[in-house]
């Protein structure tokens, strides 16, 4: 989470790129390398997804397939979105994406899995949502952002639940593989001449290593072991990061309305995850199970 909540620092360093540029080559690079340790080190899984794709009926495997290019296609624009914004519109939108997404993810379990959502937590997005409103009338275009990065991770987090079956590198692998096909036709089409400067190489590199395959695999192997309701809590440390990068790193100020959405924001937040929150700290038993917010260990692997 500390790493991610960094993103932004070898972005900005690049800002002078396209956003297209960046996403094609951190894409290109981190499928080379992903591949490239399935192909050496992790063949016997690829044989397993195999043969369970094989023991699945016909429309149980198109609908699998069809989960995986939509997987594929959220994470891309995921991906875009966050790099546009970074470099384009302003740190803090990205950050406060990364607030509401697990309150976006919850409501779209609720309606598309059928999850339950208790009390707390429908009163926690409905104060998002005015949250969300109040930081719409300072900057709609950062909120526009914001939304658009948060409901692509969202829904491919939503996706990730039901594609529980398959190795989550070789599943990382297949996504990236359809993420280069989605975007080879406009990096071919594209005027830029291929970068030639060393400083660009380093930072796309270190971006696909130490910012994607690093923290993806650091992710899956702590899920394993790692409570859902402890990462429900953890993964609010990105974007708390995220915050204090952007006002401490970059001096980017905040404006009146952004403050009164923030701190509503935060309420939300401590008001969806309350009883988790209250059990950590042994105020009470949590009444509830962590079904909506929170990341089921064994089924999700995050993107970033």
């Amino acid at each position: 989470m500390i790493i991610w909540g960094t993103f932004s620092i070898p972005l900005r360093h690049i800002k002078t790129y396209s956003s297209e540029q960046i996403l094609s080559y951190r894409t290109f690079i981190s499928l080379l390398i992903t591949w490239g340790i399935t192909l050496l080190f992790r063949r016997k899984y690829i044989h397993a997804d195999l043969a369970y794709l094989k023991t699945e009926s016909t429309i149980k495997r198109k609908k699998t397939l069809l989960l995986v290019l939509l997987a594929g296609f959220l994470l891309g624009v995921n991906w875009l979105s966050f790099i546009y914004a970074i470099n384009h519109i302003s740190l803090k939108s990205g950050a406060f994406a990364y607030m509401i997404c697990p309150l976006i993810t919850a409501m779209g379990g609720f309606l598309i899995l059928k999850e339950s959502l208790s009390k707390f937590k429908l009163i926690a997005i409905g104060i998002a949502s005015i949250s969300i409103w109040i930081s719409s009338l300072g900057s709609f275009e950062e909120v526009f952002w914001s939304i658009i990065i948060a409901s692509s991770f969202a829904f491919y987090l939503i996706t990730q639940r039901v594609l529980i079956k398959l190795d989550k590198l070789n599943l990382l692998s297949a996504q990236l593989f359809i993420i280069s096909l989605l975007i080879l036709p406009s990096f071919l089409h594209q005027t830029q001449l291929i970068p030639t400067e060393l400083h660009f190489w380093t930072t796309i590199v270190g971006i696909s290593v130490v910012f994607t395959v690093i923290p993806l695999l650091l992710s899956s192997y702590a899920l394993i072991g790692v409570p859902s309701s402890t990462f429900g809590i953890m993964i609010y440390i990105n974007p708390i990061i995220a915050f204090i990068v952007a006002f401490a790193y970059f001096d980017e100020g905040i404006k009146k309305d952004q403050l009164y959405s923030y701190t509503l924001l935060l309420i939300a937040v401590i008001v969806f995850n309350w009883d988790v929150i209250s059990t950590i700290f042994g105020n009470q038993k949590a009444k509830e199970p962590d079904t909506s917010a929170s990341i089921d260990n064994t089924k999700i692997t995050n993107p970033y």
